[in-house]
Order: C-alpha cells, then sequence, then structure tokens
C-alpha cells in the first residue's frame, strides 16, 4: 500500500470508531487521543480497524507509534510489503 491509502485506511478506521468526529480537521502531528477523545478501548479499536484494513499486524508493542496520525502512516509505511 502506497501512503494515500495507508493514510485512507488510517481515517476510515478512525471513523468507524469516532462517526461524529470531523477527520478532515485532523492535525497530523497532534495526539489522535487527545483530538478525538479515544479512551484506550477506542484506541485498541482503532488499532483492530487499521489491521483489518490493511492485512499489516501491529504488535502491542508498537502502539504508541501510532499516535498522531503522521506517527500512523509512517509506521505503516515501513511495515507495508
Amino acid at each position: 500500500m502506497n501512503e494515500t491509502e495507508l493514510r485512507a485506511a488510517v481515517l476510515g478506521a478512525l471513523g468507524e470508531i469516532a462517526p461524529e468526529a470531523d477527520l478532515s480537521a485532523l492535525d497530523a502531528q497532534m495526539p489522535l487521543r487527545e483530538q478525538l477523545d479515544l479512551d484506550s478501548m477506542d484506541f485498541l479499536n482503532v488499532v483492530v480497524a487499521i489491521h483489518r484494513r490493511t492485512g499489516i499486524e501491529i504488535p502491542e508493542a508498537d502502539y504508541r507509534k501510532l499516535a498522531t496520525l503522521a506517527d500512523a502512516i509512517a509506521y505503516l509505511t515501513t511495515r507495508s510489503p
């Protein structure tokens, strides 16, 4: 997957968990949990949705690497086949 596809996958996953959020207003450098008021279960569901959309395994130890939209896309880019 390329960066554009990965970005769409992450935003789609976020939209599943926070359907009321204005994803077009996200600051790519700000923590997603703060911007979208996600608790730990919501964030876990986002990770599961990203995996489902991309097929990329994300170990629990790497969850912190998905803190911002920019971080998530960069991380997924390195893991995408």
